[in-house]
């Protein structure tokens, strides 16, 4: 039997290890910047409705209960301005990261098809197409850097991990479009679309987008930034009936359900929005604090204009700026994680905690 496992890149933070080491060693201790997980509380209204959902003896259904696609659905008209939005057109997934590496074997992708996603992206993509058999493809411009007779799925990121760039509002009913017209599925990633800080992201979902059709799109979202729940893996996806229709029918059969007390958790998160604005206030002091020491210890500052992340360089090579800053006892992420082009660049993430993230500023300023 071939390894699957065979067909997949090393796994790239393993090469990171040496370098935590050495951060690890400071006196004061690791700032982790690499990974960018939350560090703040479950807000309390969610973790209330997580345990009076404990007692869930029975399976879940894969499609949600009837108050979770409510939920989501009114999430989905109200913040992404998809007003056409229904049932049909929303599908719970344990994790977008699931999704993302699994999405091209459910959609029966293979040997001869091509999944196409940016020129720097989050690593998943290129691991959903191998996975399956698939041909991964960058593109800068998908409308001039791809083949439409052989792309089958086009992933879209906006906000972009890890430069955090923005797709402005007519990038995107032009892409769509294009995918449109040659018959591309789109799925967007749109994960951080709740964390722009000097633009405001935009959703393939809305209605100055698609024209209020949701045909050949799909958009991905998770509950993990935005409401602290990497830990419950709580995410969803919402666009056409049709394919999400399909891939109900696929992960019924694989079992994949989202467990009964996280259902309950995500109806609570989607109803309420303070805690969404508590949690943006926290990482936007902690963005302007590295973004000021990064630049007054020499560094450039690219595209972050989203996200959880800044996009940084010294115009070195990025594990020479890995290590640079492991010496200081901060870990980063180098930017060839995320493809060629990011090979001078690391992602400095903000999810640490206000007394880590103060440490940072401090080393930098030596």
């Amino acid at each position: 039997m071939a390894a699957v496992s065979a067909r997949l890149p090393v796994f790239p933070w393993d090469k990171l290890e040496p370098y935590k080491a050495t951060a690890a060693a400071h006196p004061d201790g690791i700032v982790d910047l690499s990974v960018g997980t939350p560090v703040d509380p479950v807000p309390q209204l969610i973790q209330r409705a997580l345990v009076e959902a404990a007692d869930s003896p029975g399976y879940p259904t894969v499609w949600g209960t009837a108050a979770l696609r409510d939920a989501i659905t009114g999430w989905v008209r109200g913040r992404l301005g998809a007003s056409a939005a229904g049932h049909r057109n929303v599908l719970p997934v344990v994790g977008s990261k699931e999704l993302v590496a699994w999405l091209p074997t459910q959609l029966g992708l293979g040997a001869g098809d091509q999944v196409a996603y940016p020129r720097l992206a989050y690593p998943t993509y290129e691991v959903g197409a191998r996975l399956c058999g698939a041909e991964p493809v960058v593109y800068d411009d998908p409308t001039t850097d791809l083949d439409p007779a052989r792309v089958k799925l086009l992933w879209l990121n906006s906000p972009s991990n890890p430069t955090g760039a923005v797709l402005p509002k007519e990038e995107l009913v032009r892409i769509v479009a294009w995918a449109r017209e040659h018959g591309i599925l789109i799925f967007s990633d749109e994960c951080y679309l709740e964390l722009g800080w000097e633009a405001e992201p935009v959703s393939v979902l809305h209605d100055d987008v698609c024209a209020g059709s949701y045909e050949g799109i799909v958009s991905v979202h998770s509950l993990s930034k935005r409401s602290n729940l990497a830990g419950y893996r709580a995410a969803f996806i919402a666009g056409d009936a049709e394919v999400l229709g399909e891939l109900l029918q696929i992960r019924k059969h694989g079992g994949m359900m989202t467990p009964a007390p996280v259902q309950a958790a995500t109806v609570a998160a989607l109803g309420d929005d303070a805690h969404v604005e508590e949690q943006r206030a926290r990482y936007a002091a902690r963005r302007e604090a590295l973004r000021r020491a990064l630049q007054a210890h020499g560094f450039r500052i690219e595209h972050s204009e989203a996200s959880l992340y800044l996009w940084v360089t010294r115009d070195e090579p990025c594990w020479d700026t890995v290590a640079h800053l492991a010496a200081l006892g901060i870990l980063v992420a180098p930017g060839d994680f995320y493809g060629e082009a990011g090979a001078r660049f690391v992602r400095v993430a903000f999810t640490a905690t206000d007394e880590r993230v103060e440490a940072a500023v401090k080393r930098l300023a030596l």
